[in-house]
């Protein structure tokens, strides 16, 4: 397996949460990454993003184009959405059944909505269901089963299955499986503990490596992984090390590229445990961070800053000039990625927002 360090950009696909995608080396200095919750086309669009939108594909196709005109008549000119790329198969994959795909090849039930993503039953694993748990069997899975059959749809009708299935991080499955006694299990019964992010660990890896063969079969090569961790704040850097390292360590080390977001939190607890990762395409974190500390420790991989969409609304245009001119020296090149936008945030914001990038992008273009 090669050792040189493939960098990963971030990706929001129409009505999907935040995902990862190869860099292709032509990226801006300051690059703006922008998205929107599903209330955010429902209420454009009178889309339902309930069942029908996660079980069948061909409501996805059908619903796209619309998706896309929207983005394209109220932000003419730019990337979001993937709107300047015509030429490619249409992304029928990305984004669906949100974040909650690993929790349902275990059992959870999925509750979906009309304008939000699918959300899992708080229906919690005992004790004894736990310590007991072993990693399904994919080929028989129900769940698995019928995602695998609608990758089939995709290639059948669009010969290309283009985008990503979000399998989250072991963490936040774990807690989707066990709910908030997950932390008093690192605590109390780290034996358990460890058994049940065995038992995630190898069903993310073993449902990834399933999806990407029959990718590859529709002439789509998928060959990283990307996990998200949004829940590490929840725990010790020691805790993070002992517990939950070693399977992000798996991970990197299975898809020989790998890429970790931390939503908009402060990192710099678990910077030194992720420097250690080996194949890390791609990191993400917060303004809180130390964002000049992380860029000399994070030279290979793609850097990203995820904004917060409340500080997009809330903060007056100079304010956000100044945290993008902090940024830019700071931490760039890197990826800044406004995500989860709501539909009551002004297009004048978001519009403002790129001008913004754009114009800092520029100046240093002919510095």
């Amino acid at each position: 397996m090669s050792t040189e360090i493939r960098q990963l950009i971030s990706y929001i696909a129409p009505a999907a949460p935040a995902t990862r995608q190869p860099a292709t080396g032509d990226e801006s200095f300051l690059r703006p990454e922008i998205g929107f919750t599903p209330n955010w086309y429902r209420t454009a669009t009178g889309i339902d993003f309930g069942r029908k939108w996660h079980c069948q594909p061909a409501y996805r196709r059908e619903m796209l184009p619309t998706m896309l005109s929207e983005l394209k008549s109220r932000f003419p000119g730019t990337s979001i959405g993937g709107i300047n790329h015509p030429e490619k198969s249409p992304d029928l994959l990305t984004g669906t059944y949100g974040c909650v795909s690993v929790a349902a090849i275990f059992g959870i039930p999925i509750v979906y909505a009309e304008n939000n993503w699918p959300n899992c039953e708080h229906s919690y694993l005992s004790d004894d269901q736990v310590d007991n748990l072993e990693p399904p069997d994919l080929e028989r899975n129900p769940f698995f089963r019928e995602l695998m059959a609608q990758v089939d749809w995709i290639a059948s009708h669009e010969g290309r299955v283009e985008g990503f299935i979000n399998f989250q991080g072991v963490l936040n499955n774990a807690y989707r499986l066990r709910g908030e006694k997950i932390f008093y299990d690192m605590i109390d019964s780290p034996q358990r503990c460890r058994h049940l992010f065995d038992c995630i660990c190898t069903t993310m890896i073993d449902a990834a490596k399933r999806l990407h063969k029959r990718q590859l079969q529709s002439g789509v090569k998928v060959d990283f992984s990307t996990v998200s961790n949004c829940l590490v704040n929840m725990v010790s850097p020691e805790q993070y090390h002992d517990m939950l390292r070693p399977y992000d360590l798996r991970i990197a080390e299975t898809f020989g590229c790998i890429g970790i977001h931390n939503c908009a939190w402060n990192a710099d607890a678990y910077i030194d445990d992720y420097a250690a990762i080996p194949y890390l395409g791609y990191i993400d974190m917060g303004m809180d961070s130390n964002l000049a500390g992380a860029r000399e420790v994070f030279t290979g991989a793609r850097r990203a800053l995820m904004y917060r969409p409340t500080d997009l609304v809330n903060k007056p245009l100079n304010k956000i000039e100044a945290d993008l001119e902090m940024i830019t020296s700071q931490y760039a090149p890197c990826d800044v990625v406004l995500a989860d936008i709501e539909a009551d945030t002004p297009d004048e914001r978001i519009l403002a927002f790129l001008k913004l990038c754009e114009q800092i992008n520029d100046r240093l273009e002919n510095y």
